[in-house]
């Protein structure tokens, strides 16, 4: 049984908290290995991030994993978040650099991801399983393919477990980066982030903003269903699916899946697996 799990954001209204309650029973079905929860740039949305972690805790009895970012925070502040989800019962970070936020020029106390995960270790031991990020298509923002794979190779020589990427839909993307990196001697499990296809355009619009490239036959097949609303979520879970499926008979630990607090795409893909 492959291992699964699942990233939540979290909510900011009624209206959202409920819609994440219906997301959460619905996929908690499945048995996920843990669930994690993002924040907003620059921190934005951190007390909301705790408010979820805590409910997915107590309210669903789920393993939550709270993103933490070092941008724009300082080391007293990281820390005073690291003692919060200790208490609270967390066992597992998702350790990130982040986006500094529009018109923020410094990154903060700690610079790099790679500085968070050795200011986590030193602070709190082994207490926490340290997930760090991965990029099989490149970071946007590397000054090339080679420096990107040192990067991350500096994350888990800092302390990190194992790994999420980001997604892709280009499985040989993923075999290469988990070539290069074992070929520097990095060991770590690699978990294939995958993101459900429901809503094209939004789609594209998260791609251009993070760097996952959309296959150009890709493109002109969804182009091709326009707005029919089934039909491209028929193609899409099929897509996405097939992905998965490669991806775990080559050898991926498992799939994390991005489900941007929906659980109808997410549930789709898993249909299809299973």
């Amino acid at each position: 049984m492959t291992a699964i799990s699942f990233e939540f954001f979290p909510p900011k209204t009624d209206e959202q908290r409920a819609q994440l309650d219906r997301t959460v029973a619905r996929l908690a079905r499945h048995r996920p290995e843990f669930v994690s929860c993002t924040f907003g740039a620059g921190g934005s949305t951190l007390s909301y991030t705790a408010d979820t972690v805590r409910h997915l805790l107590q309210r669903h009895g789920l393993d939550a994993a709270p993103h933490l970012s070092c941008v724009g925070g300082s080391c007293e502040e990281i820390a005073a978040l690291l003692d919060q989800y200790r208490a609270l019962g967390c066992r597992r970070i998702v350790a990130l650099r982040g986006d500094l936020p529009s018109g923020m020029g410094q990154p903060g106390e700690l610079r790099y991801a790679s500085d968070l995960v050795a200011f986590i270790r030193k602070r709190h031991g082994d207490h926490f399983r340290i997930e760090v990020a991965a990029y099989p298509e490149t970071h946007p923002q590397a000054d090339d393919a080679l420096a990107d794979l040192r990067h991350f190779r500096a994350k888990v020589a800092a302390g990190a477990d194992s790994a999420i990427t980001q997604y892709f839909y280009n499985a040989d993307a993923y075999f290469h980066f988990v070539d290069a990196v074992r070929a520097l001697g990095v060991e770590v499990p690699i978990v294939p982030g995958i993101m459900p296809i429901s809503n094209f355009s939004q789609l594209r619009r998260f791609s251009a903003q993070c760097g996952a490239e959309i296959p150009r036959w890709v493109e002109k097949k969804m182009q091709a269903l326009g707005d029919d609303v089934e039909a491209v979520r028929e193609f899409g879970a099929d897509l996405v699916a097939k992905l998965c499926r490669r991806l775990v008979e080559g050898g991926a630990p498992g799939l994390h899946f991005y489900t941007l607090n929906l659980a109808r795409p997410t549930q789709a893909v898993l249909a299809r697996l299973q």
